[in-house]
C-alpha cells in the first residue's frame, strides 16, 4: 500500500512537469558551457594525473554528468549507460551480472576514483554494478589492454569519478523521487527511487554526502511475464551512501576521506521456471508451486570503499606528489544452483559467494620540465612514477560453508615510470615501464564434489598449497600528432599483465600441487592506430586494433563430471570502433558509434564463444533542447547476428549459442515547470521489442535465456537548491 501511494504521489507531482536545467542567463550558459567542456577533455585515468584527451595516444571514452543525467532518466542501470555510450562495449545483459558483457572482447578493470573495484582472482563479472550512478561526476573509459593500474585490466579501464563539492556555496543540494513500472502488465511491477544530496565549501572545508534508495517492482517482458531470477533484479533493492569530506591545507597541498557504501539485494518469493535455449522456450519466474520453497538466500552484491587521498601539488621543485590509501571489501552472494549438489554428503544444491578483502596504497610523482631548443621550439616533458601496494584477498565459499574456492592471498609490489614529451604542442610522444611482482599464497585445499546428476558428478582432489610468485614487466610508447585538427592520427602498443580468474582454476583442479595447475600470468599485447577529426561542429573518431594472449582462458564442458572445465590457450582478438558527435545547432545534437570485433583460440583455430565475443553494435543518441527549460532525448541500439558455432549432436553447448539481432529504442525528456523544481519521464524499449539480450542467446546453459525488460516507464520529479 504504501509502495503505491508513494508511486501515485510522484506521479501527480510529475504530471504537471521536469529537469535539472538551473535558469540561466545566456551568458551564464555560454560560461557554463565552456567550463563544462573543458572539464570534459580533461582525464585522469589514462597516466594518473590530470592531463587533456588531445595528449593521449589511446582510444577513450569521456561520459559526462550531462549524459548520466540523461540516461538516468530512463533507468539507474549502469550496464545500459556504458552499452548505449561506450564504442566498443559489448551490449548490456539486462540482469546484475556483467558475464558477457566486455570491452573489447576483454574483461575491463572497474574503479572509483582509481580503486579497485573488480575482483579479478575470482572473477564473478559483478563489478559494473559498485555505487549508484547519482555519485558519479562523469566516467572515463580507456580502451585495450594495460598495466598502469595493475592486475584486471585485459580489456581496459572503466573509472567511475565521484562528485566533487560546489565550491561556490556553502550549501547546495538536491531530492528526486521516482516510480518506474512496466507499461506492458502494472500488476507488481510499480517500484520506487529516492536519492538526495548536499555539498559546499566552508572556508578550508569541503564536503559531499548522498544517499540513493530504489525498490524494484517485478520486472516484466514483452509479452508481460516476469524475467528469470538468475542475477535478476526483479524485487530488488538498491541503497547507497556516499561521503566525501576534504580540506585545503592551502592552495597546493589537500586532504581528502572518502566513504562509499553499495548493495543490492533480489529478495523475491519466486522460482523460476527454466527454459531451453535450443529449443526456444524462455526462462521465466512464476509463483511458487504447492509443495515447493524458495531456496537460498537473497542473492546480489554488498560493497564497502574507504579511501585517504592526500595531494600536494609541488612537494618540491616542479614535482607534486599524490597518495592514495584504499580499503575495499566486496561480497557477492550468488543464485541458488542445483548443480551444486552432493547427495553423499546431504546437500542437494548451493549457493556461493565471493569474499574479498583490498587494502592499497598509491604514491605517485609527477615531474615536469619544459624547456626550449636552440632553434626555438618548445619540448614539454612530464615523468610520472611511483609506488603500488597491494594485498588483495578473496576465496569463494559456499553459503553451507563449504569451500568451493580457497582463500588467495595476493601480496603485489610494483614500480612504474611513464614518460610524456610534447614537441611545439602538436607532437605527443608517451612511454613507460611497470614491473610488478606477485606473491600469490594459497593453502592446502581440497576441491569439493559436485554432482550435476547422480550420473556426473566430479571427483574431488586434495591440493597441496604453496606461494607463486609472478614477475612481470610491461611496457607501452604511443605517438599522437595535433597539428592538424581534420587529422590527428595515434598510433600504440601496450601491454597488460593479468592473472585474472585464478579462483577457477584453482577449484575445477585435476592434480594434487598447486604448482601443476597452470596458473601463469597472462601477457597481453595491444596495438591500435586511430584518428580523430574536427570539422565546426562535428567531431569523428576511429580506431582499429589488435590484441593477442598467450594464455587465456575459455570454456569446455566436461561430458563426465557435468563440469565446465578452464581451458587455457593463445587467444587473438581484432576489431575497429568508429563514433561521431555533430552539433547541428544550439538546440539539437546527435551522436552516433558503430563497433565491431572478433576473436578465436589460435591454437585449435576456433571462434572465441560470447563470454568474451559480442555482436556488432550500433548506437545513435540525438537530443533535442528547443529551451532552457524543454529537453528531449532519444537513444538507440541495434545489435546484430553472430552465428559462428555449429550444433554438437544436434545442441549448441556452452557459450556458443546464436545470435539474432534486435534493436532497442528508448526515450525521455524533461520540464523545469518552477524555479528549482523540474519532472521528467523515460520510456525503455519504446516498441515494446520482444528479445533476448545477446548473452542469453549466446549462453545456452540452464537458466539464462531470459528475454530482455519490455516496455517500461520511469516517471519522476527533481527539486535542487
Amino acid at each position: 500500500m504504501l509502495k503505491t501511494s508513494l508511486t501515485l504521489l510522484a506521479l501527480v507531482i510529475a504530471g504537471q512537469a521536469h529537469s535539472q536545467t538551473n535558469q540561466l542567463t545566456p551568458t551564464s550558459q555560454v560560461q557554463q558551457k565552456s567550463s563544462e567542456q573543458d572539464i570534459e577533455r580533461i582525464i585522469v585515468t589514462g597516466s594518473r594525473i590530470a592531463e587533456s584527451i588531445d595528449e593521449v595516444p589511446a582510444s577513450i571514452t569521456i561520459i559526462t554528468q550531462k549524459q548520466i543525467a540523461q540516461q538516468l532518466k530512463v533507468s539507474s542501470e549502469i550496464q545500459s549507460l556504458l552499452a548505449y555510450l561506450v564504442p566498443g562495449m559489448a551490449p548490456s545483459t539486462g540482469t546484475s551480472s556483467n558475464s558477457g558483457q566486455t570491452l573489447r572482447g576483454r574483461a575491463p578493470l572497474v574503479m572509483i576514483d582509481g580503486v579497485p573495484q573488480s575482483t579479478p582472482l575470482r572473477n564473478g563479472s559483478l563489478g559494473i554494478r559498485t555505487l549508484d550512478v547519482s555519485v558519479i561526476e562523469r566516467i572515463e573509459v580507456i580502451k585495450g589492454a594495460t598495466s598502469i593500474y595493475g592486475n584486471g585490466a585485459a580489456g581496459g579501464i572503466i573509472n567511475y569519478i565521484t562528485k566533487k563539492a560546489n565550491s561556490d556555496k556553502a550549501l547546495s543540494g538536491h531530492a528526486s523521487i521516482s516510480s518506474r513500472f512496466s507499461a506492458v502488465k502494472t500488476d507488481d511491477s510499480i517500484g520506487q527511487r529516492y536519492e538526495g544530496g548536499i555539498n559546499g565549501e566552508i572556508n578550508n572545508f569541503n564536503y559531499v554526502f548522498n544517499a540513493s534508495y530504489e525498490e524494484n517492482g517485478l520486472q516484466r517482458d514483452a509479452d508481460g511475464d516476469i524475467l528469470g531470477l538468475k542475477y535478476g533484479l526483479s524485487d530488488a533493492v538498491m541503497q547507497d551512501y556516499f561521503a566525501k569530506v576534504g580540506y585545503h591545507f592551502d592552495d597546493e597541498k589537500s586532504l581528502q576521506f572518502t566513504y562509499n557504501f553499495y548493495q543490492s539485494k533480489q529478495d523475491v518469493a519466486l522460482i523460476d521456471q527454466v527454459g531451453n535455449a535450443n529449443t526456444g522456450e524462455k526462462t521465466q519466474a512464476i509463483a511458487v508451486p504447492a509443495g515447493k520453497s524458495v531456496l537460498g538466500v537473497p542473492q546480489g552484491p554488498s560493497n564497502h570503499n574507504v579511501m585517504l587521498k592526500y595531494v600536494d601539488d609541488e612537494i618540491f621543485a616542479q614535482t607534486g606528489l599524490m597518495v592514495d590509501l584504499y580499503r575495499q571489501e566486496v561480497e557477492n552472494i550468488f543464485f541458488y544452483s542445483p548443480t551444486l549438489a552432493n547427495p553423499d554428503a546431504g546437500y542437494s544444491g548451493g549457493q556461493s559467494l565471493i569474499r574479498s578483502e583490498k587494502k592499497g596504497l598509491r604514491l605517485t610523482f609527477n615531474t615536469r620540465v619544459d624547456f626550449s631548443l636552440a632553434n626555438g621550439d618548445s619540448v614539454e616533458t612530464t615523468f610520472i612514477y611511483g609506488i603500488d601496494a597491494l594485498n588483495d584477498v578473496t576465496s569463494q565459499p559456499m553459503v553451507d560453508g563449504r569451500i568451493w574456492v580457497p582463500e588467495m592471498d595476493m601480496e603485489s609490489l610494483a614500480g612504474f615510470l611513464q614518460t610524456k614529451l610534447i614537441y611545439n604542442d602538436d607532437l605527443v610522444i608517451k612511454f613507460g615501464v611497470r614491473q610488478e611482482d606477485i606473491d600469490l599464497t594459497v593453502n592446502d585445499y581440497s576441491t569439493l564434489k559436485l554432482c550435476k546428476n547422480v550420473d556426473q558428478c566430479s571427483v574431488p582432489v586434495n591440493v597441496i598449497g604453496d606461494t607463486l610468485n609472478y614477475k612481470a614487466t610491461t611496457y607501452n610508447i604511443g605517438v599522437k600528432y595535433n597539428a592538424l585538427p581534420l587529422f590527428s592520427p595515434f598510433i600504440s602498443y601496450s601491454q597488460g599483465a593479468d592473472i585474472s580468474d585464478t579462483g577457477r582454476l584453482l577449484r575445477t583442479a585435476t592434480v594434487t600441487d598447486i604448482a601443476l595447475i597452470r596458473t601463469e600470468a597472462s601477457i597481453i599485447d595491444n596495438y591500435e592506430l586511430g584518428f580523430s577529426s574536427d570539422l565546426e561542429q562535428v567531431h569523428f573518431e576511429f580506431a582499429t586494433y589488435f590484441s593477442t594472449s598467450e594464455l587465456g582462458t575459455t570454456n569446455k564442458f566436461d561430458e563426465k563430471t557435468g563440469v565446465h572445465m578452464p581451458v587455457r590457450a593463445p587467444q587473438e582478438i581484432y576489431g575497429y570502433e568508429a563514433l561521431i558527435n555533430y552539433e547541428i545547432n544550439d538546440a539539437w545534437a546527435v551522436n552516433a558509434t558503430y563497433s565491431w570485433v572478433e576473436g578465436k583460440n589460435t591454437e585449435d583455430d576456433v571462434f572465441l564463444g560470447a563470454k568474451q565475443i559480442s555482436p556488432p553494435k550500433a548506437t545513435v543518441n540525438l537530443n533535442w533542447q528547443p529551451s532552457n527549460t524543454i529537453s528531449l532525448a532519444l537513444n538507440y541500439l541495434y545489435v546484430g547476428d553472430r552465428k559462428r558455432f555449429e550444433p554438437v549432436d544436434g545442441k549448441y553447448v556452452g557459450d556458443q549459442g546464436p545470435i539474432d539481432s534486435y534493436q532497442i529504442v528508448n526515450v525521455s525528456g524533461s520540464y523545469d515547470f518552477a524555479q528549482d523544481w523540474s519532472t521528467f519521464i523515460g520510456v525503455e524499449n519504446l516498441f515494446n521489442q520482444d528479445y533476448y539480450p545477446t548473452k542469453s542467446q549466446g549462453y545456452t546453459y540452464n537458466g539464462y535465456n531470459i528475454k530482455g525488460l519490455g516496455t517500461t516507464v520511469n516517471i519522476g520529479v527533481n527539486y535542487q537548491f
